[in-house]
């Protein structure tokens, strides 16, 4: 299976060596990060037009010296630089050598800047939203045919847990299964819990390194693990969580 999960807007600073596109897995997206690299990097050289794109405050001017100076920045594994409720609940780097593994081979990670990333791959902390609007590189436009092919190479099983906003820069291939995240109680779709859920749910996944290749088994492996999980529709999943108390998932 491949996990597709949301990034965050939080990243955690510091990291090693420089970033560089040639380090990354999916090399064949590399045109199209070096043109969306590009565009930043121009944009953030002027603070008063980045600010207005990328809806910062003045507080924020860090944000721009790091885009301004991405080609030289320092990069940590995916997995480590996005923070957030996502992944505070996946807690990679507490994860066993094993699980990590099983993380970089079967998740994906959404990313405005760089179309997809493995959880290994070394990147630099930046700021770029799904819905940014680039001055003459409108990213849903600019992404759509890359992530087609991209997803399209995989050849498993998707759950597509991204936010709508990533889901919209390249839909998941035909026949993946959207992750619904609903309350127990009242069966609304949730936010900071749904957030969570998905990062305990990688994280679940990672230490049992299961071998799912349809929602069938994903649906069947769930019990054990804990998770309350059925199907909707011909091909979605909905996993049901407890909003006020969501489960801290094994450590």
């Amino acid at each position: 299976m491949k996990l597709l999960l949301p990034p965050s807007e939080s990243k955690s600073d510091g990291g090693t060596g420089r970033f560089a596109l040639g380090r990354l897995s999916r090399p064949a997206l590399n045109p199209a990060r070096s043109a969306v690299v590009e565009a930043l990097v121009t944009l953030s050289r002027d603070p008063v037009a980045a600010a207005r794109v990328l809806h910062l405050g003045p507080k924020q001017a860090g944000e721009l010296e790091r885009n301004a100076h991405l080609r030289r920045a320092p990069v940590l594994p995916a997995a480590l630089r996005y923070s957030g409720v996502v992944y505070d609940a996946l807690g990679a780097a507490t994860l066993p050598a094993a699980a990590r593994a099983w993380l970089d081979g079967n998740v994906l990670i959404a990313s405005a800047l760089l179309g997809l990333v493995a959880p290994d791959d070394p990147i630099p902390a930046y700021r770029l939203s799904g819905g940014s609007a680039l001055p003459g590189l409108p990213l849903k436009r600019h992404w759509a045919e890359p992530l087609r092919r991209a997803l399209a190479r995989e050849r498993d099983w998707v759950l597509d847990a991204r936010s709508a906003t990533y889901v919209a820069l390249g839909p998941a291939p035909e026949g993946s299964a959207v992750l619904h995240v609903e309350d127990a109680a009242s069966g609304r779709a949730l936010n900071h819990f749904n957030k969570h859920a998905k990062g305990d749910l990688a994280r679940r996944l990672a230490l049992a390194a299961p071998d799912l290749r349809s929602r069938d088994d994903l649906l069947a492996w769930a019990p054990a693990a804990g998770l309350s999980m059925a199907p909707r529709g011909a091909d979605d999943v909905v996993l049901v969580v407890p909003a006020a108390e969501p489960a801290a998932g094994p450590r």
